[in-house]
């Protein structure tokens, strides 16, 4: 009796582990059928990196924030700017197309010096340098670590310091080389766009979503355990590594644009913005009334305008 029951529970298991990684695959071939990549290829050291271009003038290169990748800037920002700019959007490192560059986590100063190195591969020496949430911490590694091949700055809702608190458990069980494999594939198969969407919505609070934009943001892609793994290595080494950097800021000598929602709960202006301008001589800060983490689809002018302000400072305008 008891050897029949341990039968029907080992199939039973080998049958949900064959199912989950099915669907895996599934939803694998289905994020790249439907959101494949719209860019070009450049290879530094041998790894590729993923970028879009459009437009004309000074270069302009745009770095998303977690769990993105270059449509969060191609739903509407990238295409007002590239009016003025040669708009260059990089996949960073483990996300989009853009392979990850270590199998336990990338610092955001390595990040900044492979994307730095794109750039100058494809002309763009001395570009100005503008990202989001964590993408803003990959602008700010970027002028620490690569002053001489940066015109000027600037942070959007940019994380820039260490911060009180934990990791939350899910993110941290997602990084562990043990649980991490498991859990992304769980996730990656059984968690529907819908209830993702839900959740990537969150980051618009206060404000109601930008209609469109779980639809453009390619929820299969971050979807995938690949990607799921490399966003949660990045987050759980972020402490430290803003820890390395900040130290630094205040040697800056760049221009250097920040644009901030004072109602953003993710990344909030207090401990990120405000300490900034203060450390960094000649930073301007922009603060928005009202709006919460994503000014990029929230607040385009005021977004266009430090873009504008950064490159005019840097003589390029």
């Amino acid at each position: 009796m008891l050897k029949g029951v341990f039968v029907l529970i080992l199939v039973a298991m080998v049958l949900a582990v064959a199912t989950t990684l099915w669907r895996v695959g599934q939803n694998a071939k289905r994020a790249t059928a439907q959101f494949p990549a719209q860019g070009n290829f450049v290879e530094v050291a041998g790894h590729p990196v993923h970028y879009i271009e459009m437009g004309n003038g000074p270069a302009l290169v745009l770095i998303h924030g977690s769990s993105g990748n270059t449509r969060d800037f191609t739903f509407g920002l990238a295409k007002k700017l590239a009016q003025s700019y040669r708009v260059i959007i990089f996949d960073r490192p483990g996300l989009g197309y853009t392979p990850e560059l270590a199998p336990f986590g990338v610092s955001v100063t390595d990040q900044a010096e492979v994307l730095a190195f794109a750039a100058q591969a494809i002309g763009a020496d001395k570009p100005i340098v503008a990202g989001q949430s964590l993408g803003g911490a990959i602008a700010l590694a970027w002028a620490v670590a690569r002053p001489d091949n940066i015109a000027a700055a600037v942070s959007i809702s940019g994380v820039a310091y260490p911060w009180k608190g934990e990791l939350d458990a899910l993110t941290g069980a997602l990084a562990h080389p043990l649980s991490g494999p498991i859990l992304s594939r769980l996730a990656s198969a059984w968690v529907s766009d819908e209830y993702f969407a839900k959740n990537l919505n969150e980051t618009f609070q206060p404000q109601e979503p930008v209609s469109g934009y779980a639809d453009h943001i390619g929820i299969p892609l971050i979807l995938r355990p690949s990607s799921l793994m490399a966003n949660a290595r990045q987050r759980k080494t972020l402490k430290e590594d803003l820890r390395a950097i900040s130290d630094r800021y205040a040697a800056l000598t760049l221009p250097l644009e920040i644009v901030h929602g004072d109602t953003d709960t993710i990344v909030p202006l207090q401990v990120h913005s405000k300490r900034l301008v203060e450390d960094v001589e000649g930073a301007n800060l922009v603060t928005l009334e009202g709006i919460g983490h994503m000014p990029q689809h929230l607040s385009h002018d005021a977004v266009i305008a430090a873009i504008h302000r950064a490159a005019s400072r840097a003589g390029l305008r």
